[in-house]
């Protein structure tokens, strides 16, 4: 049978019954377009987690008081005992090049939430007590002013360097800050400097957040027991000595602490790290949905076998009056299976395009949130939703095609 002979009948016959033709595209469009939006938002979602982490910095090490989970038996076992806190001499030690030759700073850092208010508003910000190391580790710069220097953290100067989202929060403005006044914890610090905007990810905005030298912030703001402090930071000589880093800073720590390798009541991380727990997280949540979504192709497929047999049933005279007159019963076959792929295909590519706009939609929603996140809608994931299409017409259009081929001519031409 020619290609030709077999579209014309596809259109002929599809056409004959235009509303329950679209119905059944219908199914199949939902599907697909449910399919496409989830995996483009997945991944949207990966790379702005990625970009965000990727921004802190280069050759980057966490190090946090407390032994990471262990999964033991299935399940999470936490090794319970006393844990060490961090402290500013653990950092010096970190800092020595003959035991950590491959690291290349350090920056102990205290953190906390803490409301600030200037200009007449208030607000609850993140604040960081850092020294000057961190912003070269963290790639931070100012668009106005400078941010603090050595002199000033050996004098737990009351300066402060803030960021953008909170510059206008504040002040509604984000330039002419330098030597305005804000008060944190009933403390009045001077601005020295506006950070550059990094932008808003997925897991939030990092341009609220406000920065002061970290001996000020032990002194005047965050309280933690002697020279305690939350994290520290540390960046290797280069992306090929992080894991000699990584060796060096647990071996430092671990002789401090008198822990054994295993009891450590520390944990270090490096961005790969952060990076793979992402993408593992991002990657089940993306599955888990895609799953959901492809349930209504399913739903769709059923409906396909369904308008075939529909069809099988009300052709029953012209299957047999056409093979009464010469028709093999593979070209029945084949015009049934070229019928039920055609709703299939073309539901695909309404579903794909439809797809496409919903994440483009979800998209423009996060940025009206102030969220980073723009689904991405990649070729392969166009491929995956037209092969599954296909295949599912092909899948459920079979039963019917081979039902409507075995008719018999004699029985096929008495059925009424």
């Amino acid at each position: 049978m020619k290609i030709k002979r077999i579209l014309l009948g596809t259109f002929a016959s599809l056409s004959a019954n235009k509303l329950r033709t679209g119905l059944t595209i219908l199914g199949i469009m939902i599907g697909v377009a449910a399919v496409i939006a989830m995996l483009a938002i997945g991944q949207g979602a990966q790379n702005s987690i990625t970009s965000s982490i990727n921004s802190i910095g280069t050759n980057l090490l966490f190090v946090s008081a407390g032994a990471r989970a262990r999964f033991v038996g299935g399940g999470v076992s936490f090794n319970v005992r006393n844990i060490r806190a961090l402290t500013m001499a653990d950092a010096q030690a970190l800092m020595d090049p003959y035991q950590a030759p491959s690291i290349q700073a350090v920056a102990p850092i205290l953190q906390g939430n803490i409301p600030a208010s200037a200009n007449g508003q208030t607000t609850t910000t993140a604040i960081y007590g850092v020294t000057t190391a961190y912003f070269s580790m963290r790639n931070e710069t100012v668009t106005e002013g400078s941010v603090f220097n050595d002199q000033q953290v050996n004098t737990h100067a009351l300066v402060a360097v803030i960021g953008s989202d909170l510059a206008t929060t504040l002040f509604g403005q984000t330039t002419g800050l330098t030597g305005q006044t804000i008060r944190l914890n009933g403390q009045t610090f001077t601005i020295i400097g506006i950070l550059q905007s990094k932008g808003g990810s997925a897991a939030g905005s990092s341009d609220n957040q406000i920065i002061i030298p970290l001996t000020t912030a032990r002194d005047r703001v965050i309280q933690r027991a002697g020279t305690e402090v939350d994290a520290i930071y540390i960046q290797a000589t280069s992306a090929t000595a992080v894991t000699e880093a990584n060796t060096q800073i647990s071996n430092i720590l671990r002789l401090r602490h008198r822990v054994a390798v295993g009891k450590e009541d520390f944990s270090v991380f490096n961005q790969q790290d952060l990076l793979s727990t992402a993408s593992s997280i991002i990657g089940v949540l993306t599955a888990f949905l895609g799953g959901i979504a492809a349930i209504s192709l399913l739903v769709g497929g059923i409906g396909i076998m369904n308008i075939m047999l529909v069809s099988v049933a009300e052709r029953t005279r012209e299957i047999g009056l056409r093979k009464a007159v010469g028709a093999r019963n593979r070209d029945i076959l084949i015009q049934f299976l070229a019928e039920s792929s055609f709703l299939s295909l073309l539901g695909g590519v309404i579903g794909i395009a439809l797809g496409w706009l919903i994440a483009l939609i979800v998209g423009q929603v996060a940025s009206a949130s102030g969220t980073s996140l723009t689904p991405a809608v990649n070729l392969n994931a166009i491929l995956l939703a037209t092969l599954f299409s296909i295949a599912v017409g092909l899948f459920f259009g079979i039963y019917p095609a081979r039902r409507a081929a075995r008719l018999e001519p004699v029985e096929a031409l008495r059925y009424e």
